[in-house]
């Protein structure tokens, strides 16, 4: 089973933030799953939103603010985190924009990091595509909230390594078709006792959740 920390460790520290990475690093996650955008000068950077406004004290679009203008308010750079994990564990990389594509590959590129310890993951379907079309090596992970049977059939297509559907989405049957066409499980978020348990029972490969002291 492997154990993956959502935005790092967010059901105790501030999400996607160094902090929270440490954290998750200290509960002995297998990996860390974080999201990017690209800051105003076309740096890849690790944040949820759009905007820097539920998770800073500042306002405005990412990309209306510099690298270094986002690391002063606690965003770090996807290179920072790199550093910090240090191949420690593996990184799912989230990709929220279709344009951040290049710069994250080119960054995973410059060996800061083990490109074998990275996982790149979508709701952008063409983003991924993408990331095949530049990199016939690289674990893709495809995510989906809605329709399970495309999604296998789209991570078919693009020789995905996993699938990451939202875990409701999941039973005993499903678990076992995506798994028997050789694609590792792995359901998102799941923090509740009782749907910890149950996706355990589905035998999945592995959970992303808030709360990795849970598992």
């Amino acid at each position: 089973m492997i154990l993956i920390g959502h935005r790092g460790a967010k059901g105790h520290l501030a999400e996607n933030t160094l902090a929270s990475f440490e954290k998750a690093l200290q509960l002995n996650v297998d990996m860390i799953e974080l999201d990017v955008f690209l800051s105003k000068d076309t740096i890849p950077v690790v944040i949820h939103d759009k905007t820097i406004d539920r998770t800073t004290s500042g306002f405005g679009l990412v990309s209306s603010f510099s690298v270094r203008e986002l690391q002063e308010f606690g965003i770090p750079s996807l290179q920072d985190v790199f550093q910090l994990v240090n191949n420690q564990c593996d990184i799912n990389v989230e990709i929220k924009e279709f344009e951040a594509v290049k710069s994250i590959l080119d960054l995973i590129d410059s060996n800061i990091f083990s490109k074998d310890k990275i996982l790149i993951s979508s709701f952008d379907w063409n983003a991924l595509q993408e990331v095949r079309f530049h990199d016939d090596e690289i674990r893709i992970g495809v995510l989906t909230e809605t329709d399970l049977e495309l999604a296998i059939a789209f991570a078919k297509f693009i020789k995905a390594y996993s699938i990451h559907p939202h875990y409701k989405l999941l039973n005993k049957e499903n678990v076992a078709q995506m798994q028997s066409r050789n694609f590792k499980v792995f359901p998102w978020t799941v923090n509740d006792q009782t749907d910890i348990t149950f996706v355990k029972f589905l035998n999945v490969d592995g959970i992303i959740t808030d709360y990795p002291d849970r598992i």
